[in-house]
C-alpha cells in the first residue's frame, strides 16, 4: 500500500489547482521547516556553482550501517525553474574496497518534511527501504543515495527528481575524498523512486552529456499523471495522505503555475498545516480516508489548461526524450496504482528511438509485490553491465 497508493494519488490534490487559477493568490504554499544544521544551508554565491559542483562535504557515524564509511555531499542542482538549488546525497562506501562501482539508488520518500529525506531518514528510522541499501553494500558498491524532493521537499514534482538524481551523481564522481571518479554508474529505484530514476534516465542527454550511466533499473513507474488524475474522484480514500502531500508538493515546486492552497477550504487549510513537516507513516495514518471532497472549495477539477500542462511536464510518456544509456523497466500488468499501459507506450517510444531497452511486465496485480518480484533480477541486471556482459535488449 505505501509507497504505491502515491502514485495514483500523486495527483488528486494538484487538482485542486485547476478551480480558480486566475484568482489572486490569497494562500502561499506552505513549505517544509528548514534544516537547522547549516550543512544544509544554501552559500550565498550559489549561483557561480555550476550543476552537480560539490558546494561542500562532511562524513557522519556510519552507526548501524556496519562495513560502511558515510559522507554526505552537498552540490548545486536546479529546480524546474531553472533556478539554483542546494541538493544533497548520502553516500555508502564499502570499507577496504578500491574504485567500488557506484549505484545511486532512489529511495522511498513520499514525504513532506526535510526529516523524511535519506540524508536524514537513514538515520532516524522512517527510511524504510534503508536495508535494501545494504545488498549493494554486500557486493563492494557505493551507493548515493540523494534527496532527489529537492530542499522544498517537493513530493510529486518528476522532473526535479531527475535532475537531482543526475546532479547528485555528478558530485558523488567530483567529491574526491570518495574515490569514485572513475567508478561505473548505474540508476535504480522502484515507484516514486523508480520515476526519479527513469526520467533522469530520459534527461541524461541533454541535461548531463558528461555523464555515462552503465546501467538503470526503474520498476513501478507513474508514467502518465493526467490519466492518474482523471482517475480519481473525491470519495473516501485509505492512501488520501499521501495525495494531499503530492499536492502540496508539487504547489512547492510550481507556486505561480499551480496555487493548490486557494482551492482549499479551512479543513483542508488546517490539515495542510498538520502535515508539512510529515513523513510516510504519518500521513498514512492522519490521511487515511479523508477525501478531497472535505478539503476543496471547488470542484471544477482539471479545468485548467495550466494545470494540465504541468502534469504533462511531469508525465513521462510525454516526455520527448529517450535514454541512451542501458535500461531495465519492470511493471505489473494489473497494476491498479501506476498503470501498465502508459510505461509500455513509453518503453515502445525508446525503443524505436534506440534505447538500449529490457522490459519485464510481471503478471502481478499488487504494486508492491512487483517490486520484490523485479528487484532481484533488477540488480541481476546492473551487476552484468558492471561486468560488461552483453545487453539484452527486448525490443
Amino acid at each position: 500500500m505505501p509507497r504505491v497508493r502515491t502514485r495514483i494519488l500523486i495527483v488528486l490534490l494538484s487538482l485542486f489547482s485547476a478551480g480558480s487559477i486566475a484568482a489572486p493568490a490569497q494562500a502561499q504554499p506552505l513549505f517544509p521547516t528548514p534544516d537547522p544544521d547549516p550543512f544544509f544551508t544554501a552559500p550565498a554565491n550559489l549561483a557561480d556553482y555550476a550543476p552537480g559542483d560539490v558546494v561542500r562535504t562532511r562524513k557522519v557515524d556510519s552507526g548501524m550501517y556496519v562495513g560502511t564509511d558515510i559522507h554526505q555531499v552537498a552540490f548545486r542542482s536546479s529546480n524546474s525553474s531553472d533556478e539554483p538549488i542546494l541538493g544533497m546525497t548520502t553516500v555508502l562506501l564499502p570499507i577496504g574496497v578500491r574504485n567500488p562501482p557506484l549505484v545511486s539508488y532512489q529511495a522511498l520518500i513520499n514525504s513532506l518534511g526535510t526529516r523524511c529525506n535519506p540524508s536524514r531518514s537513514l538515520f532516524n528510522g522512517e527510511l524504510q527501504d534503508a536495508p535494501g541499501a545494504m545488498l549493494p553494500i554486500g557486493k563492494g558498491w557505493a551507493i548515493s543515495m540523494p534527496d532527489y524532493l529537492g530542499p522544498h521537499v517537493a513530493y510529486g514534482a518528476a522532473q526535479l527528481g531527475g535532475r537531482m538524481t543526475l546532479d547528485s551523481v555528478r558530485a558523488a564522481k567530483q567529491a574526491t575524498e570518495l574515490g569514485l571518479g572513475d567508478s561505473k554508474v548505474a540508476l535504480a529505484g522502484y515507484s516514486g523512486g523508480g520515476m526519479a530514476t527513469a526520467w533522469a534516465a530520459a534527461m541524461q542527454p541533454t541535461y548531463a552529456p558528461d555523464l555515462e550511466l552503465t546501467a538503470v533499473a526503474a520498476g513501478g513507474v507513474p508514467a502518465d499523471l493526467e490519466q492518474m488524475a482523471l482517475s480519481l474522484g473525491f470519495e473516501p480514500h485509505i492512501g488520501f495522505g499521501l495525495a494531499f502531500a503530492a499536492a502540496m508538493g508539487l504547489e512547492r515546486e510550481y507556486p505561480n503555475r499551480l496555487p493548490i492552497s486557494d482551492q482549499l477550504n479551512p479543513n483542508g487549510l488546517w490539515f495542510r498545516e498538520f502535515t508539512h513537516d510529515a513523513c510516510r507513516r504519518f500521513l498514512l495514518f492522519h490521511g487515511a480516508y479523508r477525501s478531497a471532497d472535505q478539503m476543496a472549495a471547488s470542484k471544477a477539477l482539471m479545468d485548467s489548461p495550466e494545470a494540465r500542462a504541468v502534469l504533462h511536464e511531469n508525465s513521462l510518456v510525454d516526455y520527448p526524450g529517450a535514454p541512451t544509456a542501458p535500461i531495465m523497466l519492470w511493471q505489473g500488468r494489473y497494476d491498479q496504482l501506476t498503470a501498465f499501459e502508459p510505461l509500455e507506450r513509453t518503453a515502445n517510444r525508446w525503443c524505436a528511438a534506440g534505447t538500449p531497452l529490457k522490459f519485464a511486465p510481471y503478471d502481478i496485480a499488487e504494486h508492491m509485490t512487483t517490486a520484490v518480484a523485479g528487484f532481484g533480477e533488477a540488480w541481476n541486471y546492473v551487476e552484468s553491465r558492471f561486468n560488461g556482459e552483453a545487453t539484452p535488449v527486448t525490443c
